[in-house]
C-alpha cells in the first residue's frame, strides 16, 4: 500500500501549489488528469422498472389511522403577507445569518463555525454544493442559508435519552418539522424495540448486533435497502456503498433519484459525463448565462456572487422560471459591507440588476422555450450564413446534428407559444442576446429535472450549447447546480442502482470479492418494493426519505412493513418516527464537527457541483454524549455484520485513519490518484473533466444531438398544473423557520401560491381555506387545510411548499429515463375547505402591517 502523508509529511500538497497566481484558467486543466471512463446509462431502462400502479392512499383519514404522523400536522402558525421582495441578500442576510448562528450555538460557538465554514483549512458547509473560489477567499465566505445550516449543526442544546423518555413518537410527530429540528442535536444511540411507543437507549456493540442479525437473517440480499443523503462525505460514502455490495445488493437508492437523475440521464450519453463541463471561472467570463428552473437566492445564494462578477464583466443573463423570484432580479452583496467604498452604496442603492431578459415560462414549458430560442437561431443563421451556428465545432466533434436542427425547424411556432407562455417576440428577444456569442453558460436545477420531459429538456439544452459550439473553452458550457454539499461526490463514491462494470470490477480487484452486477432499487423503486412488502430492513445514512420522496403516505406504510428500520442522524426529523417493528436511531458527527480517532483529528472530502474535491476538517468539540462519525458507524457495522468475511485489521485501520480510505478510493476511482497527497492541497483539486476538454467519452466518442419528442398533455378546464418549491427558510427537508422572506409570505408554510384570474374563477380571495386534489390516471390525492395566496404566476399554474405537499405526488408520476419524480407536474384541482371532514377548523392569522 502507498504510504500515505500521515505516514510520509513529504507527501501532503504544499501550501504555494495554489497561490493566486497560480489559480486553474477557466477552459484549462493541466492538472486533471486524463479523462474518466463513461457513465452508461440504461437508454431505456423502463422495462426494468415495477410499471404495476401502487394505490392512491387515503391521505386525508391517514391522521385518524395512524397516531405517528407522516405528514407535517395541520395546525396553522400564522400567516402574515408582505410585498414580495425585488432584491436578493442585502443588510437583511446579514442579521438573520447573526441571528440563526447565535441562537442556536451561541456567540462564541456559532462564530468560529461561520469563520471556518468553506475555507481551505476548514470545513464545507452542508448545504449547498456551489463551488469556493479557487483564489482568495473572503473572511465569510457563506450565505444566509449556508449560515442557518451551519447554525443548526453547531446547536449546543441536546436531543438525548431524557428528551426521548419524556416525549413519544405519536407526540414528537405532532410537532412541526421546525420544531423537530430545533429539539437538539441526536447524543446517544436509540432504539425502539417492537411495541414500543418511544425510543430508549442502546449501547453502540448492541446496535451492531442488531443490524447484522437482522441483515444475516435475510433470505436474499435485495431485501435491503441503503438509502443515502448529499450531505455524508466522500469517505463514508465509498464505505457505505462497499458495504451494501459486500452484502450482495445494488440497492443503495440516493436522493440525487429525485433531483438531478434527469441531469446525469441527459448528459451522460450527449456528452459523456454525467456532470456539468464548466468551472467558477467560466461563469465569471460568460457573455451569456442562461438560469433556467432555479431560485439561486435562496437555494443556492453564493451563486449570486458569481453572476455579479460575470455582470460586471459585461455578461448579459436571461432568466427562465414561473415565478420572479427576488435573486433572479437584483442582489445586494453582503460582502460589499465589509469594504468601506462599496458599503454606503450597498445599504442604500438597488443593488445589481441580475437579470437582463426575464422569461415567465408556465411549469413544464421549459422545453418548448428552448425550442423558440433554437428555432430563431437557425432563422438568424439563414439570413446571415456561418455567424450564429459553429459549423466547424459541428462537423469535427459531433453527430445526429441534421435530425436534430429538421427537428426544431418543425416545431410550429403555436405549440411553442402554446406550451411555454412565451410569445414569439419574446423569444426572439433571447435569441438576439445569443446569436452572435460564443462563450454562454446554462444552469439548470429541479425546476427543470422534476418535469415530465426534464431529460429530453436538458437534451435541448445541451442541442443548444452544441449548435453554438459553446463547450469546451472559457467561459461556456453545462452547468446543472447541484443541491445537496456532497450528492455529486456520492454518485462518484458509488452509491448508484446502475453501476458500471468497470466500476464493479475495480472494487472486486481492490477488497477480493464478487460483487452483484445486476441492478438495484432506485428511490422511486425502493419505495415500491418497501410498500409491496418486498424489502425487509430500511437503512438512511442521513437523509429523510419520508419528506423528501412523494406520496408521503405510501413512503409511511412501506416503513411500517420493514422489520427494522436504521436512521443515521445529526438531528431529530419526522422519518425517524414512522418505522419499522424495530428501528434505531444513530447519532453521528456533523461537517463541523471535530472528528478525533486514533490516529488524531481527521478529515473527509466533498466534491462540488464543478468537479473539485476539496478537504472537510471540523473545528467544533462535539456534544457530550455517544456520538460516533459515519466512518466508525459503518465499520463497527460491516465487523458485525461480516465478521472473518472481511479483512477485519482493515475496517479497524479504516476507522482509525481516513487516509487508509482514500488509499482504497485512490485505487478503484479514475481520477482519485494520489487522493491523499492531492486534498491536502490548500483549495483541494479537480476531478477529470471530458467535455471540459472537448473530449467526449460517449460510446461513440463524439458529443451527440438529440432528436426529440415534444409532448402536449392535456387536462380538463377546471384542472392546474403544480409545482413544489423550498421557502426561504428551508434547505431540502430541513425547515429551520416558518418565513420566505423574498415571497413575502410569514409565519406559514400551509399555502398554495395562485394566480389572481384563478382563484376569481373559483370565488377564492386571499387567505380562504381551502383543499388541494391531484388526479393521475383516474386516482385522486387530497390535502386539507391550505391557505390560497394570490401570487405572480402563470395563469394555470400553481405552487406549494415541500414536504407539505409531497403526498399529492404520485409515486407513478416520474419523468421518462430518469424515473425522477414529477415534483414539477402535478395535476390538481383547488376547492373551498371541505368542513365536515375532521375536526373543525380554526385559521389562526397575524395582524396585518
Amino acid at each position: 500500500m502507498e504510504e500515505s502523508p500521515a505516514h510520509d509529511p513529504s507527501k501532503a500538497g504544499k501550501p504555494e501549489q495554489q497561490k493566486a497566481e497560480n489559480k486553474p484558467r477557466s477552459g484549462e486543466r493541466p492538472d486533471q488528469g486524463e479523462a474518466p471512463a463513461p457513465d452508461h446509462y440504461r437508454p431505456d431502462p423502463q422495462h426494468e422498472r415495477d410499471e404495476s400502479m401502487i394505490p392512491a392512499p387515503d391521505v386525508p383519514n391517514a391522521k385518524y389511522r395512524h397516531p405517528i404522523l407522516a405528514q407535517p400536522p395541520e395546525a396553522f402558525t400564522g400567516l402574515k403577507l408582505e410585498e414580495r421582495a425585488k432584491v436578493a441578500a442585502g443588510v437583511t442576510a446579514v442579521i438573520k445569518s447573526m441571528e440563526f448562528s447565535w441562537s442556536e450555538g451561541g456567540l462564541n460557538r456559532g462564530t468560529r463555525g461561520l469563520l471556518k465554514m468553506n475555507q481551505k483549512d476548514g470545513f464545507d458547509c452542508s448545504s449547498c454544493a456551489w463551488p469556493d473560489p479557487d483564489d482568495h477567499r473572503s473572511v465569510a465566505e457563506f450565505c444566509e442559508n449556508g449560515a442557518k445550516a451551519t447554525a443548526s449543526d453547531a446547536d449546543d442544546k441536546a436531543a438525548g435519552p431524557e428528551f426521548f423518555a419524556r416525549h413519544s413518537l405519536a407526540q414528537l410527530s405532532q410537532m412541526t418539522d421546525r420544531d423537530q429540528n430545533n429539539a437538539g442535536r441526536l447524543t446517544h444511540p436509540m432504539v425502539k424495540r417492537p411495541g414500543d411507543n418511544h425510543y430508549s437507549p442502546i449501547a453502540w456493540p448492541d446496535a451492531f448486533q442488531l443490524i447484522a442479525d437482522n441483515l444475516n437473517s435475510l433470505a436474499s440480499p435485495d431485501e435491503a435497502v441503503f438509502y443515502t443523503s448529499g450531505k455524508v462525505p466522500n469517505e463514508p460514502a465509498f464505505l457505505f456503498q462497499l458495504f451494501a455490495k459486500l452484502l450482495g445488493t445494488n440497492n443503495l437508492p440516493d436522493c440525487s433519484n429525485m433531483c438531478h437523475e434527469s441531469s446525469g440521464a441527459a448528459l451522460s450519453p450527449t456528452l459523456g459525463l454525467g456532470k456539468g463541463s464548466v468551472t467558477l471561472n467560466d461563469i465569471h467570463e460568460a457573455e451569456v448565462i442562461l438560469i433556467i428552473g432555479q431560485n439561486p437566492g435562496t437555494n443556492h445564494p453564493r451563486m449570486l456572487t458569481a453572476l455579479q462578477k460575470a455582470k460586471r464583466n459585461g455578461a448579459k443573463i436571461i432568466s427562465v422560471n414561473p415565478l420572479p423570484e427576488a435573486g433572479l432580479m437584483a442582489f445586494k452583496n453582503p460582502q460589499d459591507f465589509m469594504n468601506p467604498f462599496k458599503a454606503l452604496g450597498a445599504l442604500l442603492g438597488d443593488g445589481t440588476q441580475i437579470t437582463d431578459l426575464f422569461l415567465q415560462v408556465r411549469v413544464d414549458g421549459d422545453m418548448a422555450l428552448l425550442r423558440g430560442i433554437m428555432k430563431h437561431l437557425f432563422e438568424a443563421e439563414d439570413r446571415n450564413p456561418g455567424q450564429v451556428v459553429d459549423r466547424p465545432f459541428i462537423d469535427k466533434y459531433t453527430t445526429g446534428f441534421e435530425s436534430f436542427e429538421q427537428n426544431i425547424r418543425n416545431t410550429s411556432w403555436e405549440d411553442i407559444e402554446e406550451l411555454s407562455g412565451i410569445s414569439r417576440g419574446q423569444l426572439l428577444e433571447a435569441a438576439n442576446i445569443i446569436a452572435t456569442k460564443q462563450k454562454i453558460v446554462t444552469c439548470w436545477a429541479m425546476g427543470v429535472t422534476q418535469q415530465r420531459q426534464g431529460v429530453q429538456t436538458i437534451q435541448e439544452i445541451v442541442n443548444l450549447q452544441l449548435m453554438k459550439g459553446a463547450i469546451g473553452k472559457p467561459g461556456a458550457g453545462t452547468c446543472p447546480v447541484r443541491g445537496h454539499s456532497n450528492v455529486q461526490g456520492d454518485r462518484t463514491m458509488g452509491v448508484w442502482e446502475q453501476p458500471t462494470k468497470e466500476f464493479q470490477d475495480s472494487l472486486a480487484k481492490e477488497f477480493n470479492f464478487q460483487p452483484p452486477y445486476e441492478h438495484g432499487y432506485d428511490t422511486v423503486e425502493a419505495i415500491k418494493a418497501m410498500y409491496k412488502g418486498k424489502t425487509k430492513v430500511f437503512f438512511s445514512l442521513g437523509g429523510n426519505l419520508l419528506a423528501a420522496g412523494p406520496d408521503t403516505e405510501v413512503i409511511a406504510e412501506g416503513m411500517r412493513k420493514q422489520k427494522l428500520t436504521v436512521f443515521v442522524g445529526t438531528k431529530l426529523n419526522r422519518g425517524h418516527l414512522t418505522t419499522g417493528e424495530t428501528s434505531l436511531l444513530l447519532p453521528c458527527f456533523t461537517h463541523a464537527d471535530v472528528d478525533m480517532q486514533k490516529s488524531g483529528h481527521q478529515m473527509t472530502s466533498c466534491e462540488n457541483s464543478m468537479g473539485v474535491v476539496s478537504q472537510n476538517k471540523g473545528v467544533l468539540m462535539p456534544l457530550p454524549g455517544q456520538m460516533m462519525s459515519e466512518v466508525a458507524i459503518l465499520c463497527g457495522m460491516a465487523i458485525a455484520t461480516f465478521g472473518n468475511k472481511i479483512n477485519i485489521d482493515d475496517w479497524v485501520a479504516m476507522t482509525e485513519n481516513y487516509d487508509v480510505i482514500r488509499d482504497h478510493i485512490s485505487r478503484v476511482i479514475p481520477g482519485f490518484e494520489n487522493f491523499n497527497e492531492k486534498l491536502r492541497r490548500p483549495g483541494g483539486f479537480y476531478l477529470p473533466n471530458g467535455p471540459r476538454e472537448r473530449k467526449f467519452t460517449t460510446k461513440n466518442g463524439k458529443a451527440n444531438f438529440s432528436t426529440t419528442e415534444l409532448e402536449k398533455y392535456t387536462h380538463e378546464p377546471d384542472q392546474l398544473i403544480l409545482m413544489t418549491v423550498r421557502s426561504h427558510d428551508q434547505f431540502n427537508t430541513t425547515i429551520y423557520d416558518y418565513n420566505d422572506r423574498y415571497r413575502g409570505v410569514l409565519g406559514e408554510r400551509r399555502v398554495l401560491f395562485m394566480n389572481e384570474q384563478d382563484m376569481a374563477a373559483r370565488g377564492l380571495k386571499a387567505k380562504d381555506l381551502i383543499d388541494i386534489t391531484s388526479h393521475f390516471k383516474g386516482e385522486q390525492r387530497t390535502v386539507e387545510k391550505f391557505l390560497a395566496i394570490p401570487y405572480d404566476i402563470p395563469k394555470g399554474n400553481v405552487a406549494a411548499y415541500f414536504p407539505e405537499a409531497n403526498p399529492l405526488v404520485p409515486v407513478g408520476s416520474v419523468a421518462k429515463t430518469s424515473n425522477t419524480p414529477t415534483s414539477k407536474y402535478v395535476v390538481v384541482t383547488v376547492v373551498p375547505a371541505h368542513k365536515t371532514v375532521g375536526a373543525p377548523v380554526e385559521v389562526r392569522m397575524a395582524a396585518e402591517a
